[in-house]
């Protein structure tokens, strides 16, 4: 097998992880009747990629390994995405997905992501704070003397809060050409299309304009992904990718639909869903 045919059979392997994780998602929303379906299945493809691609160095035996590469999820309402992955990805059995948004489960999976569950670096929620506490985790590399990058996702409605751009100036400041944010740019925000609320455009001018090394790429094209994660880091400037996706991707009748944002499937419409992503 040539090279060209080993990427070919990567990209479609992950391609198949980004659909399973979509239906887990889906899946465990459904029983819990409550939780975030459309910025879920828009990142799914940007999570398979970096937990499954051979991007972040993890051991799941290990959560809080030293030299661990760090994940955040900053737009932490996309649990039902996280807690699948980390499920897959080994740190926990898949079984206490069921406990997912529920008291008193086997372990902790509440509606935001808190480092009480194996795998989870940070509270996130409050949207906009996440790139801070990056940049502050990547300086921490340098100061402890360790070799880890701090890899982000971001939110593209969260984009409109000050704190991402008093951050996004700190991190080229202090040269962090360890920290990688990825957004996820779906355009849909929780009640409305995210450029009526503020419009972001043109979002890779103002990121360079900070001083980011900048990329955009399909955020559904696996091979489009796997290249800008593998790209070697900068010599001294942060680097974002801005990935354009589809909320609630995958799904026909969820695609870029407001109604989507933080709505549970029904049975029926989790039927029709799953079957769509066979």
């Amino acid at each position: 097998m040539n090279n060209s045919q080993l990427l070919e059979s990567e990209i479609i392997e992950l391609e198949q992880t980004a659909r399973e994780l979509r239906r887990k998602s889906l899946k465990i929303i459904h029983e819990a009747g409550s939780g975030h379906p459309g910025g879920s299945l828009s990142a799914a493809d940007i999570l398979a990629a970096l937990f499954f691609g051979g991007i972040l160095k993890y051991d799941p035996s290990n959560p809080k390994d030293p030299g661990r590469d760090r994940f955040l999820l900053s737009k932490g309402h996309a649990t039902g995405l996280l807690y699948s992955t980390l499920s897959m990805a080994g740190f926990f059995p898949d079984r206490y997905l069921s406990g997912y948004r529920k008291i008193n489960s086997e372990i902790f999976l509440s509606g935001h992501p808190h480092p009480k569950t194996p795998g989870v670096e940070i509270a996130a929620g409050s949207l906009g704070q996440g790139l801070s506490v990056a940049h502050g985790i990547a300086l921490g590399a340098r100061l402890d003397g360790l070799d880890y990058k701090v890899y982000v996702v971001l939110g593209d409605g969260e984009l409109q809060e000050g704190q991402i751009w008093e951050a996004a100036m700190s991190a080229v400041k202090f040269k962090s050409n360890n920290l990688v944010a990825i957004v996820d740019n779906n355009k849909v925000a929780q009640d409305n299309i995210t450029k009526d609320l503020k419009d972001l455009e043109p979002l890779e001018d103002k990121w360079k304009s900070f001083g980011w090394e900048t990329q955009r790429i399909d955020g559904h094209n696996m091979e489009e992904i796997m290249t800008a994660l593998q790209q070697e880091p900068h010599p001294e400037k942060p680097r974002v990718i801005i990935a354009d996706t589809i909320k609630g991707k995958g799904v026909s009748f969820m695609e870029g639909q407001i109604g989507w944002h933080g709505v549970a499937p029904s049975d029926e419409k989790l039927e029709e869903a799953l079957k769509e992503l066979q």
